[in-house]
């Protein structure tokens, strides 16, 4: 977890995000690297003067850069200020959204906010196009600070391909923890149980505790949820999509409603 990204959105709220990946990095010794988010090129443009839509689109990109870049600069001062040294940090420049996930290939992990409900919210078109572009692991935050990352982490096995990915780029975090649980969600695939994952983590030095949820009912979204609340863990790993994204957006899913509801850090990948 040495190389984080960390893209911030035209709208911003990217204090949360930068905290986040600042306590990454300060946890390994690592690099933030901070970028502007471009904004889609406009499809119209209406101005009491006419003005072509690519000088348009520049002038609002650079805006845009200008604003993230300060906020990047004011928070890496802050921290300077305040003695939380330890993390070497860059800026890069600006990157769409149909480019980012290809940029992320080359960082350890990317630090994105939490989208709201809303499947319009730009944070989702971001969280989604490194989620599957990338090839990486993302850290998903929620809107307001967090106190601590990866202390104490729940692992939701459901046994899918992705979920197994998740847990392989995790494991740095894993053996840093000071507990890790791990529980069967419901309606998961077929493939080996969370006591036989909890075994095989062991061999790998890492202490996991199996539970047992005392209710099953509702579904895996929110019980996920739940179940992380009650244990009072500060890191979610789970798969990103372990369903279709087309059936989860007609029907719904764990990876859908977690999104949208997580009120602490998640670890995803897909």
């Amino acid at each position: 977890m040495r190389n984080i990204l960390v893209p911030l959105e035209p709208d911003g709220g990217g204090d949360a995000t930068l905290a986040a990946a600042w306590e990454i990095g300060r946890q390994y010794g690592g690099y933030v690297e901070g970028l502007s988010l471009a904004p889609p090129p406009a499809a119209v443009v209406v101005a009491d003067v006419p003005i072509g839509s690519n000088e348009f689109d520049a002038r609002v990109r650079a805006e845009t850069e200008t604003k993230a870049r300060a906020l990047f600069d004011r928070f890496v001062a802050g921290r300077a200020a305040a003695g939380d040294g330890g993390v070497t940090h860059g800026w890069s420049a600006s990157q769409t959204i149909a480019d980012i996930g290809a940029y992320a290939r080359v960082f350890d992990l990317t630090v994105v906010g939490r989208p709201a409900g809303d499947t319009g919210d730009p944070r989702r078109a971001t969280l989604e196009a490194v989620l599957f572009e990338s090839g990486r692991a993302i850290l998903i935050v929620p809107p307001g600070p967090v106190a601590t990352i990866g202390r104490t982490i729940l692992i939701a096995w459901n046994r899918a391909t992705e979920t197994a990915r998740t847990i392989a780029f995790a494991k740095p975090m894993l053996r840093r923890a000071e507990r890790v649980y791990v529980f069967d969600v419901p309606m998961r695939t077929a493939g080996p149980s969370a006591a036989m994952l909890a075994q095989a983590l062991a061999r790998d030095g890492i202490t996991v505790e199996e539970i047992v949820p005392d209710d099953l009912s509702g579904a895996a979204g929110p019980l996920i949820l739940r179940e992380a609340g009650r244990l009072g863990v500060d890191l979610l790993v789970k798969g990103g999509y372990t369903q279709s994204r087309l059936r989860q957006l007609i029907f719904g899913g764990a990876t859908s409603h977690i999104l949208s509801a997580a009120q602490l850090p998640v670890f995803m990948s897909h």
